[in-house]
Protein backbone atom coordinates (compact mmCIF):
# COMPACT_ATOMS: atom_id res chain seq x y z
CA UNK A 1 0.00 0.00 0.00
CA UNK A 2 1.40 3.36 -1.03
CA UNK A 3 2.10 5.73 1.81
CA UNK A 4 -0.87 8.04 2.52
CA UNK A 5 1.35 10.86 3.80
CA UNK A 6 3.16 11.01 0.47
CA UNK A 7 -0.14 10.93 -1.39
CA UNK A 8 -1.36 13.93 0.58
CA UNK A 9 1.86 15.76 -0.31
CA UNK A 10 1.37 14.88 -3.96
CA UNK A 11 -2.23 16.09 -3.82
CA UNK A 12 -1.08 19.44 -2.44
CA UNK A 13 1.46 19.73 -5.24
CA UNK A 14 -0.93 18.68 -7.99
CA UNK A 15 -4.23 20.32 -7.05
CA UNK A 16 -3.11 23.91 -7.84
CA UNK A 17 -2.22 22.76 -11.39
CA UNK A 18 -5.84 21.94 -12.21
CA UNK A 19 -7.71 24.36 -14.44
CA UNK A 20 -10.60 26.34 -12.98
CA UNK A 21 -12.98 24.04 -14.87
CA UNK A 22 -11.31 20.92 -13.44
CA UNK A 23 -11.27 22.37 -9.93
CA UNK A 24 -14.96 23.27 -10.06
CA UNK A 25 -15.78 19.90 -11.62
CA UNK A 26 -13.90 18.01 -8.88
CA UNK A 27 -15.51 20.08 -6.11
CA UNK A 28 -18.99 19.63 -7.60
CA UNK A 29 -18.48 15.89 -7.94
CA UNK A 30 -17.33 15.68 -4.32
CA UNK A 31 -20.35 17.71 -3.19
CA UNK A 32 -22.75 15.31 -4.91
CA UNK A 33 -21.02 12.14 -3.71
CA UNK A 34 -20.48 13.43 -0.17
CA UNK A 35 -24.09 14.56 0.13
CA UNK A 36 -25.40 11.30 -1.29
CA UNK A 37 -23.16 9.13 0.90
CA UNK A 38 -23.81 11.10 4.07
CA UNK A 39 -27.59 11.31 3.71
CA UNK A 40 -27.93 7.73 2.47
CA UNK A 41 -26.00 6.38 5.44
CA UNK A 42 -28.79 7.87 7.57
CA UNK A 43 -31.56 6.30 5.47
CA UNK A 44 -32.22 8.78 2.64
CA UNK A 45 -33.39 6.77 -0.38
CA UNK A 46 -32.51 9.23 -3.17
CA UNK A 47 -30.03 7.80 -5.67
CA UNK A 48 -26.74 9.39 -6.64
CA UNK A 49 -28.27 10.56 -9.93
CA UNK A 50 -31.29 12.03 -8.14
CA UNK A 51 -28.99 13.82 -5.69
CA UNK A 52 -27.04 15.23 -8.64
CA UNK A 53 -30.27 16.42 -10.28
CA UNK A 54 -31.24 18.35 -7.15
CA UNK A 55 -27.84 19.89 -6.45
CA UNK A 56 -26.44 20.66 -9.89
CA UNK A 57 -29.43 20.71 -12.23
CA UNK A 58 -31.96 22.34 -9.89
CA UNK A 59 -34.44 19.62 -10.82
CA UNK A 60 -36.46 17.80 -8.18
CA UNK A 61 -37.19 14.20 -9.22
CA UNK A 62 -40.83 13.19 -9.18
CA UNK A 63 -42.18 11.68 -5.96
CA UNK A 64 -39.28 13.09 -3.91
CA UNK A 65 -40.44 13.60 -0.33
CA UNK A 66 -39.99 17.00 1.26
CA UNK A 67 -37.96 15.43 4.07
CA UNK A 68 -35.44 13.81 1.74
CA UNK A 69 -35.24 16.95 -0.40
CA UNK A 70 -34.51 19.03 2.71
CA UNK A 71 -31.84 16.54 3.84
CA UNK A 72 -29.98 16.84 0.54
CA UNK A 73 -30.27 20.61 0.27
CA UNK A 74 -29.47 21.09 3.95
CA UNK A 75 -26.32 18.98 3.73
CA UNK A 76 -25.13 20.85 0.64
CA UNK A 77 -25.76 24.19 2.35
CA UNK A 78 -23.87 23.04 5.45
CA UNK A 79 -20.91 21.87 3.32
CA UNK A 80 -20.72 25.26 1.58
CA UNK A 81 -20.84 26.93 5.00
CA UNK A 82 -17.98 24.72 6.20
CA UNK A 83 -15.83 25.62 3.19
CA UNK A 84 -16.59 29.33 3.57
CA UNK A 85 -15.66 29.29 7.27
CA UNK A 86 -12.41 27.42 6.59
CA UNK A 87 -11.48 29.91 3.86
CA UNK A 88 -12.22 32.69 6.32
CA UNK A 89 -9.82 31.17 8.85
CA UNK A 90 -12.53 30.62 11.45
CA UNK A 91 -11.69 27.93 14.03
CA UNK A 92 -14.04 25.04 14.70
CA UNK A 93 -15.92 25.94 17.88
CA UNK A 94 -19.04 24.91 19.74
CA UNK A 95 -20.94 27.80 18.17
CA UNK A 96 -19.70 26.77 14.74
CA UNK A 97 -20.86 23.19 15.30
CA UNK A 98 -24.33 24.47 16.19
CA UNK A 99 -24.32 26.67 13.08
CA UNK A 100 -23.41 23.66 10.91
CA UNK A 101 -26.14 21.55 12.50
CA UNK A 102 -28.68 24.34 11.96
CA UNK A 103 -28.01 24.05 8.23
CA UNK A 104 -28.12 20.27 8.28
CA UNK A 105 -31.65 20.52 9.74
CA UNK A 106 -33.10 23.57 7.99
CA UNK A 107 -36.54 23.28 9.63
CA UNK A 108 -37.14 26.38 11.75
CA UNK A 109 -36.12 25.91 15.38
CA UNK A 110 -34.88 22.32 14.93
CA UNK A 111 -31.19 22.91 14.27
CA UNK A 112 -28.38 23.92 16.61
CA UNK A 113 -30.32 23.01 19.76
CA UNK A 114 -29.06 20.30 22.12
CA UNK A 115 -31.48 17.49 22.80
CA UNK A 116 -33.63 17.49 25.92
CA UNK A 117 -34.70 13.85 25.63
CA UNK A 118 -32.82 10.54 25.97
CA UNK A 119 -32.03 8.78 22.71
CA UNK A 120 -31.00 5.34 21.53
CA UNK A 121 -28.83 4.64 18.50
CA UNK A 122 -30.65 1.87 16.67
CA UNK A 123 -28.60 -1.32 16.43
CA UNK A 124 -25.86 -0.08 18.76
CA UNK A 125 -24.93 -1.18 22.26
CA UNK A 126 -23.71 2.28 23.21
CA UNK A 127 -26.29 4.53 24.85
CA UNK A 128 -25.53 8.28 24.57
CA UNK A 129 -25.37 10.31 27.78
CA UNK A 130 -28.47 11.55 29.55
CA UNK A 131 -29.64 14.90 28.11
CA UNK A 132 -28.74 16.63 31.39
CA UNK A 133 -25.11 15.73 30.71
CA UNK A 134 -24.96 16.86 27.07
CA UNK A 135 -24.06 20.48 27.80
CA UNK A 136 -21.06 19.50 29.98
CA UNK A 137 -20.05 16.74 27.56
CA UNK A 138 -19.90 19.23 24.69
CA UNK A 139 -17.85 21.70 26.72
CA UNK A 140 -15.41 18.89 27.48
CA UNK A 141 -15.42 17.83 23.81
CA UNK A 142 -14.44 21.32 22.65
CA UNK A 143 -11.76 21.62 25.36
CA UNK A 144 -10.23 18.28 24.36
CA UNK A 145 -10.44 19.20 20.68
CA UNK A 146 -8.28 22.24 21.47
CA UNK A 147 -5.87 20.68 23.97
CA UNK A 148 -5.48 16.91 23.42
CA UNK A 149 -2.48 15.61 21.48
CA UNK A 150 -2.87 13.44 18.39
CA UNK A 151 -0.49 11.64 16.06
CA UNK A 152 -1.56 13.76 13.10
CA UNK A 153 -4.50 15.67 11.64
CA UNK A 154 -6.17 12.50 10.37
CA UNK A 155 -6.22 10.86 13.78
CA UNK A 156 -7.66 14.06 15.26
CA UNK A 157 -10.32 14.19 12.53
CA UNK A 158 -11.24 10.59 13.37
CA UNK A 159 -11.48 11.45 17.07
CA UNK A 160 -13.61 14.55 16.43
CA UNK A 161 -16.09 12.44 14.51
CA UNK A 162 -16.12 9.45 16.87
CA UNK A 163 -16.33 11.45 20.10
CA UNK A 164 -19.07 13.70 18.73
CA UNK A 165 -21.35 10.83 17.75
CA UNK A 166 -20.62 9.16 21.09
CA UNK A 167 -22.11 12.22 22.79
CA UNK A 168 -24.95 12.44 20.23
CA UNK A 169 -25.75 15.98 21.34
CA UNK A 170 -28.65 16.63 18.97
CA UNK A 171 -31.91 14.76 18.63
CA UNK A 172 -31.32 14.26 14.89
CA UNK A 173 -28.61 14.93 12.32
CA UNK A 174 -25.64 13.89 14.47
CA UNK A 175 -24.03 11.62 11.86
CA UNK A 176 -24.22 14.18 9.07
CA UNK A 177 -22.88 16.88 11.40
CA UNK A 178 -20.04 14.59 12.55
CA UNK A 179 -18.91 13.95 8.98
CA UNK A 180 -19.02 17.67 8.25
CA UNK A 181 -16.98 18.73 11.29
CA UNK A 182 -14.51 15.92 10.60
CA UNK A 183 -13.96 17.43 7.17
CA UNK A 184 -13.86 20.93 8.66
CA UNK A 185 -10.76 19.87 10.58
CA UNK A 186 -9.20 18.21 7.52
CA UNK A 187 -9.72 21.26 5.29
CA UNK A 188 -8.47 23.64 7.99
CA UNK A 189 -5.23 21.65 8.14
CA UNK A 190 -4.71 21.60 4.35
CA UNK A 191 -5.94 18.04 3.88
CA UNK A 192 -8.39 17.01 1.17
CA UNK A 193 -11.94 16.24 2.31
CA UNK A 194 -13.18 12.68 2.39
CA UNK A 195 -16.57 10.98 2.09
CA UNK A 196 -17.38 7.80 4.02
CA UNK A 197 -18.92 5.62 1.33
CA UNK A 198 -22.39 4.16 1.65
CA UNK A 199 -21.07 0.68 0.79
CA UNK A 200 -18.77 0.87 3.86
CA UNK A 201 -21.68 1.62 6.19
CA UNK A 202 -21.45 -1.60 8.20
CA UNK A 203 -17.70 -1.30 8.83
CA UNK A 204 -18.16 2.38 9.59
CA UNK A 205 -20.81 1.83 12.24
CA UNK A 206 -18.83 -1.06 13.71
CA UNK A 207 -15.71 1.12 14.05
CA UNK A 208 -17.68 3.89 15.75
CA UNK A 209 -19.24 1.37 18.13
CA UNK A 210 -15.77 0.07 19.02
CA UNK A 211 -14.76 3.59 20.03
CA UNK A 212 -17.97 4.29 21.92
CA UNK A 213 -17.75 1.07 23.96
CA UNK A 214 -14.00 0.42 24.23
CA UNK A 215 -12.48 3.90 23.64
CA UNK A 216 -10.54 2.23 20.83
CA UNK A 217 -10.12 4.72 17.96
CA UNK A 218 -7.85 2.49 15.86
CA UNK A 219 -10.55 0.79 13.73
CA UNK A 220 -12.13 4.09 12.71
CA UNK A 221 -8.76 5.76 12.19
CA UNK A 222 -7.76 2.88 9.90
CA UNK A 223 -11.06 3.00 8.00
CA UNK A 224 -10.69 6.75 7.49
CA UNK A 225 -7.13 6.43 6.18
CA UNK A 226 -8.08 3.62 3.81
CA UNK A 227 -11.02 5.67 2.58
CA UNK A 228 -8.80 8.70 1.95
CA UNK A 229 -6.23 6.56 0.18
CA UNK A 230 -8.82 5.21 -2.26
CA UNK A 231 -9.97 8.74 -2.99
CA UNK A 232 -6.41 9.91 -3.57
CA UNK A 233 -5.82 7.02 -5.98
CA UNK A 234 -8.92 8.01 -7.94
CA UNK A 235 -7.85 11.67 -8.00
CA UNK A 236 -4.36 10.96 -9.32
CA UNK A 237 -5.68 8.58 -11.95
CA UNK A 238 -8.17 11.21 -13.11
CA UNK A 239 -5.64 14.04 -13.31
CA UNK A 240 -2.46 12.17 -14.19
CA UNK A 241 -1.94 14.43 -17.22
CA UNK A 242 -1.01 17.27 -14.85
CA UNK A 243 1.84 15.34 -13.22
CA UNK A 244 5.16 16.86 -14.29
CA UNK A 245 7.89 14.41 -13.31
CA UNK A 246 10.73 16.77 -14.25
CA UNK A 247 9.34 19.48 -11.99
CA UNK A 248 8.73 17.02 -9.16
CA UNK A 249 12.29 15.80 -9.51
CA UNK A 250 13.42 19.34 -8.71
CA UNK A 251 10.87 20.33 -6.09
CA UNK A 252 9.63 17.09 -4.48
CA UNK A 253 12.13 14.37 -5.44
CA UNK A 254 10.72 11.87 -2.93
CA UNK A 255 7.34 12.04 -4.67
CA UNK A 256 8.60 11.27 -8.18
CA UNK A 257 8.34 7.44 -7.98
CA UNK A 258 4.82 7.67 -6.53
CA UNK A 259 3.73 10.13 -9.22
CA UNK A 260 5.27 8.03 -11.98
CA UNK A 261 3.21 5.02 -10.89
CA UNK A 262 -0.01 6.94 -11.61
CA UNK A 263 1.22 7.98 -15.02
CA UNK A 264 1.99 4.33 -15.78
CA UNK A 265 -1.50 3.36 -14.57
CA UNK A 266 -3.19 6.03 -16.69
CA UNK A 267 -1.47 5.21 -19.99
Amino acid sequence: MRDLDRKIELFRALFPRLSSFETNDWEENFLVEFTHDSTSIEGNTLTLIETKMILTDAVVPSETSLRELDEVRGHADAWQFVKDCVRGGKPLSETMIKDIHERVLPARGAGGVYRTVPVYIRGARHVPPNPRRVWDAMKDFVYRMEHDSFTDAIEKAAWIHAEFVKIHPFQDGNGRTARLIMNYHLLANDFPPTSIKLQNREAYFSALEEYAIQENLAPFDTLLRENMEREMDAFFTMYAQHIDLAELRQTYPTLEPLAASYIDDAY
